[in-house]
């Protein structure tokens, strides 16, 4: 049986038109446009398997797989025969997002293999159908702002060189940064052995898991010591230092001078 939640749309002067859903259907779901549409179709599977055919070629999109079809494009879609498709999508037009987000393929077809990634763009998915269906005040502007964040997602994972589950572990760095780092618990997380991924992550971002999060530990350091007035023991434990002294021997790595030091030469107009 197909289930087809209502589409929410709106007709934004500023912003253009969004039309958003939720389709969870069989495989006698099919969509034909010989003359393509007026407007961009984004579709994100949640589950299920579905496909795109432009210009002959069919393209299968699983879980965690994002459809970006462009205007005039002619093509047709739709459930993968003997599978069911769950999935969301919006159609809307380059004046809600701007042009240098957009791809200049009549169709192109991303893999997000990382969860964190995933996660971000179904949340983003789910705050245009629900702020096109509450409509507050400045419902709109919010729908358009969720879609610019996926079609940044997506040119981020374009120009990406990173392995994905390399990006997933600084993921989970930049998330637990107070926290100390286990490796063994991380690797876990990802699926592969934590031999396997201090290698491939040393390998791609030139730096161990420990000195990249202490890497990040002190680049936010020195942003509170240059905009807060918090004093150098302060700012040492907000950033997930427990000894002052260790703090110090990574500033001077990092930064090449100490907390004090750093502070003077980047004085801030507007300490708060």
């Amino acid at each position: 049986m197909e289930q087809f939640d209502e589409p929410s749309h709106f007709d934004g002067k500023a912003y253009g038109i969004i039309i958003a859903g939720h389709f969870q259907v069989d495989d006698t779901y099919m969509t034909s446009r010989p003359h393509g549409m007026d407007d961009w179709l984004i579709a994100f599977t949640l589950n299920g398997r579905g496909y795109f055919k432009v210009d002959g070629a069919e393209r299968v999109c699983g879980e965690g797989d994002i459809a970006l079809l462009r205007p005039d494009t002619a093509h047709a879609y739709g459930t993968v025969k003997g599978e069911s498709w769950n999935f969301v999508w919006a159609h809307f037009t380059s004046r809600s997002v701007g042009d240098q987000l957009l791809p200049v393929e009549p169709l192109s077809v991303h893999s997000f293999e990382q969860s964190s990634l995933r996660s971000r763009i179904d949340q983003a998915f789910r705050r245009i159908l629900s702020d096109s269906r509450e409509r507050s005040e400045l419902w709109h502007e919010l729908c358009a702002n969720s879609l610019r964040e996926i079609l940044m997602l997506l040119s981020q994972l374009r120009k990406q060189k990173l392995d994905p589950r390399v990006a997933e572990a600084l993921h989970y760095l930049s998330l637990n940064m107070r926290s100390p780092v286990q490796i063994a618990k991380l690797a876990k997380m990802i699926g592969i052995s934590p031999s396997r991924l201090s290698h491939l992550f040393k390998e791609q971002t030139g730096l161990s898991i420990i000195d990249t999060l202490n890497q990040m530990r002190i680049r936010q350091a020195a942003l509170l010591l240059e905009h807060t007035n918090r004093s150098a023991s302060e700012v040492a434990y907000d950033v997930g230092f427990n000894n002052y002294n260790h703090f110090i021997e990574q500033f001077r790595k990092w930064l090449g001078t100490n907390p004090s030091g750093y502070r003077k030469a980047s004085k801030s107009p507007s300490l708060s």
